[in-house]
């Protein structure tokens, strides 16, 4: 009777492979008061269910029967028959348009992969272009290197789709796919076929969900994520910012949760939409005071195009004027309908800083894992996926590697990307030392030859022979790739803009602490433009400011900036000799204010005139050895001395030139205000007549940007 009582509307949902969601609106139409999986669920309400799915079976089938007698055929075709029908009458929107077409390409790349070739027809085959990928991502240059295309062909092809991209913006799978099929290639992401053991088969168990904290600027996700762990990251991080991804793993109610921590700035959007490809859940923290703002909305886009499920925390509702209805209602707008409000998707409100209702968060990832019911093994050679990496100046290369299905240990070789190597040690989010880390744990490794990429594949193999092999294999394609394409000197195209006067541009070297950051330092400088002044990044990088980009700086007269990061010694001489400027700073809004202040000082000045004053002619006085004076009277504005004049007749311009003596009475004055009398003389010019107006006015540069 006990285990009655406490049974959930979520464990019976999961018991009939139902979604809690349709459990919810059946017992709503029977009067019964639920809006949420957490909800207990009575005898009654079990019977009711149970006597409800009976009825409904038991009817089904009765209509099965007679479609079949109707139509002869079963009862799915007839359905699809009415859906297509449904399609035609209904036109598709156009914000729909891009979501359509990735679904089906998607659906087309899995099929691929998995339908035999026919040699039969392989004469009559039009042949079709490979293109071999081992990262997941990739941005649109290096897309358009590898395809030997324009950058700009595939950033106006995505915005015929609705999507805005930048140059350096980071694209997902599905994104790839439809570009390279438009220019008739199979994009391919190479694995490691490995041997699956009877054991890996047979002993799949239940993986803890990992799950991406995600949200606006300042609306608490830090916070959040502070209150579970009992740590604090925030004053660990230069201003308070999360400025790389982080994971981190707790045990609530004896079940673990991986937290993936995304970073705060805007500025880090691909970084984000990298968390989105590889969580279970999303949390989106909204601020019960702001609402939903940009970032909040660029969230939500992520979560869906991962077709992830998102779990919203209403935060900061201790506050006087928070208003929680508002993000529900606001919410809506963009498909994310409370639980109580008939929807699916679940919405808590919480406070970060206190940690009320946060256990309720938690136990409703806990149902939300139960429900998707996530798998995996730990038998076997670890597969997983490189989150971040960063050069530490102890450890050397160094990536935090989420583990995906097996058991990674010491001593294990793996490759990773274009890179390989072997376990030298494994750090947890304390930075503690572990031996090994199974399914959906996330761990730092050390061991790396080189540094990868974030979001490239993660794969333990057999021998180290092996692993470089593939690793230098890898190597090899990609370049074949990038000079089958379109592939420039970027530094030679710049010096030739900039001698032909085409468009002034502000080159800069680009060195930062891990990938995450450079990313997000080259998205963001894409965007930036101050008139026709732009900055173009000739290289990017990780690590130290060398003595080489320096010497890459000077030759194309541009700037160096470093990302927390430092200056060799041997590279601060070289950068005095050469005269090249070295910006350094830990915080990406100082970093981008500098660059905004550098491309100021290189926009040509407009020559603008500012009118002063105007002047009416009054009285002439013919003065021995100096000649005509007018004496005159200011109308309007000021009459300055030195300044130039424009004589106008009848409103017609008859001179323009400098006025060179002004007097109060008989003393010399700078200047004289409106509703004064004074007298004016114009250098090499006495044809003045009574009535004539002189206008005042300067010329000055002024920097428009």
């Amino acid at each position: 009777m006990e285990n009655k009582e406490i049974k959930r509307i979520g464990d019976l949902a999961k018991e009939l492979d139902l979604t809690a969601k349709t459990i919810i609106t059946i017992l709503s139409e029977m009067n019964f008061k639920v809006s949420s999986p957490r909800d207990t669920l009575t005898p009654e309400m079990e019977k009711a269910i149970r006597d409800y799915l009976k009825k409904e079976k038991e009817e089904a089938q009765k209509e099965l029967e007679r479609k079949k007698q109707i139509w002869g055929e079963g009862a799915e075709s007839t359905e699809q028959r009415a859906k297509a029908a449904q399609r035609n009458k209904t036109p598709v929107k156009p914000e729909e348009k891009y979501r359509e077409t990735m679904a089906k390409m998607a659906k087309k790349h899995e099929k691929t992969k998995k339908r035999p070739i026919d040699r039969s027809f392989e004469s009559h085959e039009i042949e079709v272009k490979k293109l071999q990928l081992y990262s997941r991502s990739l941005t649109v240059g290096d897309l358009a290197k590898m395809l030997g295309i324009t950058p700009a062909e595939i950033i106006q092809k995505l915005f015929s789709m609705g999507m805005m991209v930048t140059i350096n913006h980071t694209l997902d799978e599905d994104t790839i796919n439809i570009i390279a099929d438009e220019y008739g290639y199979e994009v391919e992401f190479p694995e490691i076929q490995a041997k699956v053991s009877r054991e890996e088969e047979e002993y799949a168990e239940e993986r803890p969900p990992v799950v991406t904290v995600m949200g606006h600027v300042d609306h608490g996700k830090t916070t959040l994520l502070d209150y579970i762990r009992h740590s604090n990251v925030a004053d660990r991080e230069v201003g308070k910012i999360t400025q790389h991804i982080g994971a981190y793993q707790i045990v609530y109610q004896g079940k673990r949760i991986t937290f993936l921590d995304t970073p705060g700035h805007e500025a880090f959007s691909a970084m984000r939409a990298r968390g989105a490809q590889v969580t279970d859940i999303i949390i989106l923290v909204v601020s019960a005071v702001e609402g939903v703002k940009e970032q909040t909305i660029e969230a939500i886009n992520h979560a869906k195009s991962a077709r992830v499920p998102i779990i919203v925390a209403i935060n900061k509702i201790d506050l006087p004027n928070a208003d929680t209805e508002k993000v529900r209602r606001d919410l809506t707008q963009f498909g994310l309908i409370p639980e109580e409000w008939g929807g699916d998707t679940l919405m808590v409100e919480i406070s970060a800083k206190t940690g009320k209702n946060v256990d309720e968060l938690l136990l409703g990832i806990l149902l939300k894992a139960e429900e998707m019911k996530l798998r995996s093994t730990s038998a076997g050679f670890a597969k997983g996926i490189v989150i971040e990496s960063r050069i530490d100046r102890g450890k050397g290369p160094l990536a935090s590697v989420l583990i995906q299905k097996g058991t990674l240990r010491l001593r294990d070789v793996f490759v990773a990307g274009l890179t390989h190597g072997r376990v030298r040690a494994m750090f947890n989010e304390w930075g503690e030392k572990v031996e090994f880390a199974g399914p959906s744990v996330p761990v730092a490794i050390q061991g790396f030859e080189e540094l990868p990429q974030a979001g490239d594949s993660f794969e333990v193999l057999q021998t180290d022979d092996e692993a470089k092999r593939i690793a230098e294999e890898r190597k090899k394609v990609k370049k074949e790739q990038i000079q089958r394409g379109e592939y420039t000197l970027i530094l030679k195209a710049i010096q030739e803009k900039i001698r032909s006067g085409e468009l002034k541009e502000l080159p800069l070297v680009i060195k930062a602490d891990c990938y995450g950051s450079v990313e997000a330092i080259q998205d963001s400088l894409s965007k930036m433009s101050v008139k026709d002044v732009k900055p173009d990044i000739i290289f990017s990088g990780v690590g130290a400011v060398t003595e080489n980009d320096i010497e890459l700086a000077h030759t194309a007269q541009g700037v160096v900036i470093g990302f927390n990061t430092t200056v060799d010694q041997k590279a601060k001489i070289k950068a005095k000799e050469l005269g090249v400027t070295i910006k350094t700073t830990r915080l990406i809004y100082e970093l981008l204010e500098d660059v905004e202040k550098m491309l100021k000082g290189l926009v040509e000045p407009v020559i603008k005139e500012i009118v002063l004053g105007k002047a009416e002619v009054r009285k002439l006085f013919r003065i021995a050895k100096i000649g005509i004076v007018a004496g005159c009277y200011v109308i309007n504005g000021v009459i300055q001395r030195n300044a130039k004049v424009r004589v106008f007749r009848e409103g017609e311009k008859i001179f323009e030139g400098k006025l060179s003596s002004l007097k109060r009475f008989q003393e010399d004055v700078r200047e004289v205000q409106s509703g004064f009398e004074c007298g004016i003389k114009i250098e090499n010019f006495d044809k003045l007549k009574e009535g004539d107006i002189i206008e005042c006015f300067n010329v000055e540069q002024v920097f428009e940007f």
